[in-house]
């Protein structure tokens, strides 16, 4: 077996990804400290053709130099919005049709292994800050949550693995 090169990967320029079809999906940061984490966000964003990354609160903006050290570009060819509140960006996505999923450990929340999505649907999913979780009072305004199971001893992922996790699975489900 031979590694390809970057060359014979056929990847999409920035330009043709901003017109290309996207899977119906918006990725909500809700308090995101690192910016390693929002720049790994954008860049599997990029990778399964999100629609959109939406940054709230104290979840930083590009350009900055810590997010594109790992998003590598992805915040310029992914759309994104900012929210000063996360209930706003909410709103916002509900008020757009979309089923608002907080990924998220409550009562009642659906293990990604059992999710069946519709594909007739529009969806956002919340990921929260890596010590608080996603907010209450933004989990309040869900339509569902979303647990991955685990095994081990610890209680939770990286935010960054986690987004990667669950756009894989959407993506897998929604696109065509």
């Amino acid at each position: 077996m031979r590694k390809l090169k970057v060359t014979e990967l056929n990847r999409l320029t920035p330009e043709a990804f901003k017109e290309s079809k996207k899977i119906p999906m918006v990725v909500v940061l809700d308090h995101i400290r690192s910016l390693n984490n929002v720049g790994s966000v954008f860049r599997t964003s990029d990778a399964f053709r999100v629609e959109a990354v939406y940054l709230c609160g104290i979840t930083a903006c590009p350009p900055h130099a810590e997010i594109h050290k790992t998003a590598l570009g992805a915040e310029d060819s992914v759309e994104w919005k900012y929210f000063k509140d996360t209930p706003e960006a909410v709103d916002n996505l509900k008020q757009k049709g979309y089923t608002i999923c907080a990924i998220e450990q409550v009562e009642g929340s659906i293990m990604l292994d059992n999710l069946l999505l519709d594909k007739e649907k529009k969806y956002a999913v919340i990921m929260g800050n890596e010590v608080k979780g996603v907010q209450q009072n933004v989990v309040d305004k869900c339509d569902m949550c979303i647990e991955i199971p685990q095994y081990g001893t610890k209680h939770s992922l990286n935010v960054s693995v986690t987004t990667g996790i669950i756009i894989w699975d959407f993506f897998k489900q929604l696109s065509d």
